[in-house]
């Protein structure tokens, strides 16, 4: 059996076209993306404004007729702790290796105090932006090597902190969703499995390589970026289990391909490598399977086209 598949695309991409392009399809969930990055919390912010107003009402109605689910995959430590909270609150905050504690990114997953916070912000923005699939991705913040260094944190790995963040966010959702999931993002430094915190029930596995070669297959062992990408698969499957498990996949990410910087490069879908990867991610045991379809909106079909990704959608 197929894996069912989904699709991330920006807030502001949601449009006719892609509505059009869903029509159909084999698509099982669309799900929402806020630029990530630096300045994640702002786009992030952004969308639980529009959606609060109402702005995407008939769009998600739209995607109830065609029985698509919604979701939303973010970034979204910086906005569930702030960072003006610093002044009041440093040791919320991660220490650097200097000794330093700084409010760059993420947080200090020991300190019991900030996990609350973070559990209640997690739980204000469940009322808002809750997926129909009571499955959460509040996920922490776009960087590498942002780990905090303190007395309590230096022997946990980035994998532990981050296992920390996410049982808190997963105990402050359920307050309010007592179905709720949460993810556990398997995506640069936290691409190994936790060695010492083990994932609260309710903590899925989502497996994101971003620094893999896109024109290899995944199971291509002569490919050294994937090769050493595919080597944590088997210890994040055996942690976490199968149950639940997805894949966060980037063949049709053209704001990977476009650098991030619009106007998007044309897109040209590589169907030999995710045709192979889907087999190869079906074959592991993944229950499902999501990919970043970025910068393939209205602006991208006005300068090029249908970007002609049939191989995927049906």
């Amino acid at each position: 059996m197929a894996l069912p598949k989904g699709l991330l695309v920006h807030p502001d991409e949601l449009q006719d076209c892609w509505l059009k392009r869903l029509q159909g399809s084999n698509i099982k969930i669309l799900g929402l993306h806020p630029t990530g990055g630096k300045r994640a919390h702002e786009s992030l912010e952004t969308l639980r404004r529009q959606v609060i107003n109402g702005e995407f009402d008939g769009r998600f109605a739209k995607l109830r007729e065609m029985n698509i689910e919604l979701e939303y995959e973010m970034h979204a430590m910086s906005w569930l702790l702030p960072r003006t909270l610093f002044d009041t609150n440093p040791s919320w905050f991660r220490e650097n290796e200097e000794g330093e504690r700084v409010s760059d990114f993420n947080m200090c997953p020991s300190c019991e105090k900030a996990l609350d916070y973070v559990a209640n912000r997690a739980a204000e923005l469940a009322l808002t932006l809750r997926p129909t699939t009571h499955r959460y991705h509040m996920w922490i913040d776009d960087v590498k090597g942002a780990w905090c260094h303190c007395a309590k944190c230096r022997d946990l790995t980035p994998s532990d902190q981050a296992m920390l963040i996410y049982n808190a966010i997963l105990r402050g959702i359920r307050t309010v969703d007592p179905q709720a999931t949460q993810c556990y993002l398997a995506y640069q430094n936290t691409i190994e499995a936790p060695k010492y915190v083990r994932p609260g029930e309710g903590i899925f596995m989502e497996y994101a390589p971003i620094e893999r070669d896109l024109h290899r297959p995944m199971a291509d062992e002569t490919c050294e970026k994937n090769a050493n990408d595919a080597r944590f698969l088997p210890q994040l499957l055996h942690f976490f289990g199968k149950k639940n498990a997805k894949v966060l996949e980037y063949w049709l990410d053209n704001s990977l391909f476009s650098k991030w910087k619009k106007p998007p490069v044309a897109f040209s879908l590589d169907e030999p490598v995710l045709k192979a990867d889907l087999r190869f991610y079906e074959n592991l045991g993944f229950e499902d399977v999501t990919v970043f379809a970025c910068f393939l909106g209205e602006d991208y079909e006005a300068l090029y086209g249908d970007p002609h990704i049939e191989a995927y959608l049906k």
